[in-house]
């Protein structure tokens, strides 16, 4: 499994490298107030797909620090809940037997 798991990232690898060598050509970005960046197209690709990386990183922080809080506050609460006396002597006690 670790071969092919390796295989298919040198796959991965090989045809990024092809496609970055492949899109060296400059071009440029027009922005407001006549303000252009010129960089290769590998290059403005990449920034770009990095952006989008974060941003959705962002976007997913506050749900994922939302969940965390809760989780914690309800392992505080199941530690310091007190468990019923019935579940306790349930458990220690011995299963019925069958008189058949």
């Amino acid at each position: 499994m670790r071969m092919v798991t390796w295989t298919i990232r040198l796959a991965l690898f090989l045809l990024l490298l092809v496609f970055a060598v492949r899109n060296t050509e400059p071009v440029t970005l027009r922005f407001w107030f006549d303000q252009a960046w010129q960089a290769p197209l590998v290059m403005v690709l990449l920034a770009f797909f990095a952006a989008g990386a974060l941003l959705g990183l962002a976007a997913m922080l506050g749900v994922t620090l939302r969940q965390r809080r809760e989780i914690a506050r309800l392992r505080r609460e199941a530690a310091t809940a007190p468990q019923p006396q019935a579940q306790l002597q349930a458990a220690a006690a011995p299963p019925p037997t069958a008189e058949g």
